[in-house]
């Protein structure tokens, strides 16, 4: 009754065009997104899901290899995507499906979390009853993606959507653009400017940061192939602040910004962000998707200023039903839940040190003349 097809490379158009007909479309869905993670240890597969002939559900697929071991996970980010959630007989039979490849690529466990809102107590409901369990929740988002984000509507005219904005955030961006903030259109040569301001971020904030190299592979694989662009804002001959932003179907997506700590009194990034909203717009999307903020909106929380910068553009704060996990092997399962979160610890303090020997050496560098 049901089938399902695994796609390939020359059907990649075909699959991110379905993608783009769910009302869950996301980018990190899409084959293009794939093609990027694959360049940072995940394997990418794509699976199209068929009643018939008619599509009846998609999944971009990650595989990541646990380490020092033969064993593998699978991670569906963001979906998957089903006409009809709540048909427990095609989400089981999709399922049983992704279960195969799993069980092919000796995955001890498939983890998804869909672009559905909660609490969507029938979906839960009968994942609890099936046994699928509810990832506990990890990091300042409660997850590998955030489990809250801010969505800002569309559909209405430009002049609408900034009157909707607090009268603060709306000050700030008139108070750049008469302050002599300028926006530019970055290019790939662009990269490393946005890059040192993204590491300057990161200092400033206590977050790790990827390598340069995953940036410029972001923007080949997005960017110059049409679905995303990439902002800078210089003040005084300097490039000051930039925005990485992507659009896929009725969705546009804020993915990274970056910012120096100079020049801030300008207001730099309420113009990048209107500038990319009104992209979007003019992009016919629906949706400008701030992505994350922290789940326990605490005042106190040192993420607490990124919520209020993105609730002054006037946002719906969405939250996700969140992880679940399809265990398939339960004695790895239990080691992994209780290794993992010394392993994410280890990567981020290992990103953080990076940083920190990039910042002395540069500072090293600067003082001494014999580097000449």
């Amino acid at each position: 009754m049901y089938k399902v097809v695994e796609v390939t490379q020359e059907q990649r158009e075909h699959f991110d065009d379905i993608i783009k007909e769910y009302p869950q479309c996301d980018f990190m869905q899409t084959y293009t997104w794939g093609n990027l993670k694959e360049k940072t240890g995940w394997v990418p597969f794509r699976l199209l899901f068929y009643k018939g002939e008619a599509v009846k559900g998609a999944a971009s697929i990650l595989k990541k290899k646990l380490p020092f071991s033969n064993f593998s996970f699978l991670y569906i980010p963001r979906g998957p995507l089903l006409d009809n959630f709540e048909d427990e007989r095609v989400f089981e039979s999709f399922m049983n499906e992704i279960k195969v490849l799993a069980k092919r690529e000796r995955a001890i466990f498939v983890k998804f979390d869909p672009d559905i809102y909660g609490p969507a107590p029938v979906l839960k409901g009968y994942l609890k009853a099936k046994g699928y369990k509810s990832s506990r929740i990890r990091g300042n988002f409660s997850g590998l993606q955030p489990k809250h984000v801010c969505r800002l509507n569309l559909e209405k005219s430009l002049d609408e959507i900034f009157e909707g904005f607090s009268s603060k955030t709306r000050y700030n961006i008139r108070l750049a653009q008469k302050k002599g903030v300028t926006i530019k259109e970055g290019t790939i040569e662009d990269i490393p400017i946005f890059y040192e301001l993204l590491e300057e971020t990161c200092r400033r904030d206590n977050f790790g940061v990827r390598a340069l190299s995953y940036f410029e592979e972001l923007y080949r694989h997005l960017i110059e192939g049409g679905k995303g662009k990439l902002l800078l804002a210089s003040y005084n001959g300097r490039y000051i602040s930039g925005v990485l932003v992507i659009a896929h179907g009725p969705k546009a997506w804020y993915l990274y910004g970056a910012s120096s700590d100079n020049y801030r009194e300008v207001m730099p990034n309420y113009l990048l962000q209107w500038t990319a909203i009104a992209w979007a717009h003019q992009c016919g999307c629906k949706i400008y998707d701030f992505l994350g903020v922290a789940s326990d909106f605490n005042p106190n929380s040192t993420l607490y200023g990124m919520y209020k910068f993105k609730r002054g553009f006037n946002p719906e704060v969405v939250e996700f039903i969140g992880e679940y996990d399809m265990v398939l092997n339960k004695g790895m399962y239990l080691f992994w839940n209780l290794a993992e979160p010394l392993y994410l610890k280890a990567l981020v303090n290992l990103g953080k040190l990076q940083l920190l020997l990039k910042k002395n050496l540069s500072r090293r560098q600067n003082c001494d003349p014999a580097v000449e």
